[in-house]
């Protein structure tokens, strides 16, 4: 194999990589739903578990990045590539840490009906669900179109937080519910809303790796 072969095949490779360790936590957050639809522990308690495994993907392919940059000097196009998954891999690492964290609570509440703290927990977990998944098929597919779509889309997520913000502290004012429980359940959007805004991050890294621009700041 060619030096320019064996250097296009490392490249697809490193692409290749993120898009299973995205579709790992894509996978997570579909569970989660599941989990929250049909009460399932064990559903659950494998989210959990396969966090480690996001884990060990995002130290993979930053070893992937690093020997990249040391032994083939990427430049323009592909420099931008290696540098944008790099920083990718950090979202899409923290986006399986919260989903892991929802199960956690999940857990904690015993899988108490969420709609009875805000019927807009579940539609914000679709969203945020929907946003990683255009996201990162923003980036895959090289589309900065998608991307600036996806970025305009977080609005949702942020509107659908205010509304269970403000059903909690309804709920809180009523005293119809156990004032530990409402803060989980508010925990739980939190890191919803938090899953949309690295969404948002994996978009601004697909429009800096066609443009080389970040947040409209020229740096590359």
């Amino acid at each position: 194999m060619t030096t320019r072969k064996l250097y296009s095949k490392e490249m697809e490779e490193l692409t290749g990589s993120l898009e299973e360790m995205s579709n790992l936590v894509e996978a997570s957050l579909e569970n989660l739903f599941f989990s929250i639809e049909k009460k399932d522990k064990e559903l659950a308690s494998r989210i959990i578990r396969d966090d480690h495994n996001v884990n060990s993907l995002e130290r993979s392919i930053e070893s992937q990045c690093l020997l990249l940059i040391t032994t083939q000097q990427p430049i323009a196009g592909d420099l931008r590539l290696v540098s944008s998954v790099l920083k990718v891999v950090t979202d899409v690492e923290r986006i399986g840490d919260h989903a892991s964290d929802i199960a956690e609570l999940i857990l904690q509440m015993d899988h108490t009906q969420l709609d009875a703290y805000s019927s807009h927990l579940k539609p914000m977990i679709t969203a945020a669900r929907e946003m990683v998944h255009e996201a990162v098929s923003a980036f895959i597919d090289r589309d900065e179109v998608k991307a600036g779509e996806v970025i305009k889309s977080d609005d949702i997520v942020d509107s659908l937080f205010d509304k269970v913000k403000h059903d909690i502290a309804e709920t809180l004012k009523a005293q119809h519910s156990d004032a530990f429980e409402c803060i989980d359940a508010l925990m739980i959007a939190k890191y919803l809303e938090r899953i949309g805004d690295h969404a948002v991050n994996i978009c601004e890294w697909e429009i800096f790796r066609e443009t080389g621009t970040i947040q409209d700041t020229q740096i590359f």
